[in-house]
């Protein structure tokens, strides 16, 4: 005789979704005492809230302690599909807000690090004309890593991104935005900062004897630097880390030109034989290509090709590694 079980959830309440995003904002923020500003409740209801969110799933979801706040397996199993059901929840409402010709809800934007001192970004200007034209619109503004940002875009976590091409998904549609110069910095404590041209590397051989700190991620600086051999010594998972490796005075390091500005200014920096060691990257705006997206994402897709449009070759739908400059 086969026995049924029960399901251990039941129905899905407005307080359980309540409860979910409660426990998204603990898992972001890496613990609940520092959730507590983000929610604006104190500590101790956070914790209840998660408490009664566990009793309600039958689950441990997290563990707290003098080790520190982790999610258990089961708690990240749950946070992957959180991310999934309150995606789905922020689509369904702006669905219904197209149905009543409005734009309202939520749209989180994720752009990659270190793009607003570039002067080709036009992404504030962008951000300006969609709040003229989506006044409703609760507008979330992410700074993250390129594969976390095409990975959410994906899976609903992130409506629109603004990411350096690399490699094209079918999954995805690119309008084309702006573009930046990558040179290879060292900075005033490495041997390389007061060499002369003559003692300073020629050609990409000569510079593999220099340790070199990279991107940890599949990226243009990752393939440049596969591409032309460089042994990576050092990783970096943003402009930061690179840029505060490259200040170690160990590694020579890729960096945007414009963020680099600061610190060639103040002699901290210098880009290494410029006309050798440099690479273009081309910025892309980013949608889910398929279900077709929602009335406010486009529009915000839009602004985006809007603000960018005295860029050369804008509003081309190309391919991201073929418009990729080596």
């Amino acid at each position: 005789m086969q026995v049924k079980t029960r399901a251990a959830l039941g129905q899905l309440s407005d307080m359980d979704l309540r409860l979910l995003r409660v426990f998204k904002t603990v898992a972001d923020c890496g613990g609940m005492a520092a959730a507590e500003l983000a929610l604006n409740i104190g500590t101790s209801t956070v914790s209840r809230h998660i408490k009664d969110l566990e009793t309600r799933l039958n689950l441990t979801l997290c563990r707290r302690g003098r080790a520190g706040f982790a999610l258990t397996p089961e708690g990240q199993q749950i946070y992957a599909e959180t991310l999934r059901l309150l995606a789905s929840a922020d689509a369904f409402r702006s669905r219904v807000d197209e149905i009543h010709q409005r734009m309202g809800g939520e749209l989180h934007l994720a752009v990659f690090d270190k793009t607003a001192s570039n002067p080709a970004a036009h992404i504030g200007e962008a951000i300006a004309l969609f709040a003229a034209q989506a006044p409703d619109v609760a507008l979330h503004l992410h700074v993250a890593p390129l594969n976390t940002i095409e990975r959410g875009v994906l899976d609903g976590e992130f409506q629109v991104g603004v990411v350096p091409g690399h490699r094209s998904s079918g999954l995805l549609a690119y309008d084309e935005l702006f573009a930046e110069t990558m040179y290879l910095y060292c900075s005033a404590a490495h041997p390389l900062f007061k060499a002369t041209a003559a003692h300073q590397p020629a050609d990409w051989d000569a510079l593999r004897q220099y340790p070199f700190a990279g991107l940890g991620y599949h990226s243009p600086n990752m393939e440049q630097a596969q591409q032309v051999q460089l042994s990576r010594a050092a990783t970096g998972y943003d402009q930061e880390s690179i840029a505060t490796l490259i200040l170690s005075g160990r590694f020579l390091g890729f960096l945007p030109d414009h963020y680099a500005a600061e610190f060639v200014r103040q002699s901290r920096m210098k880009a290494v034989h410029p006309e050798v060691f440099r690479y273009d990257c081309i910025f892309f705006g980013i949608v889910r290509a398929s279900p077709q997206p929602a009335r406010v994402t486009l529009a915000l897709q839009a602004c985006l090709r809007r603000a960018h449009s005295s860029n050369a070759g804008l509003g081309q739908r190309i391919s991201p590694r073929s418009a990729h400059a080596r």
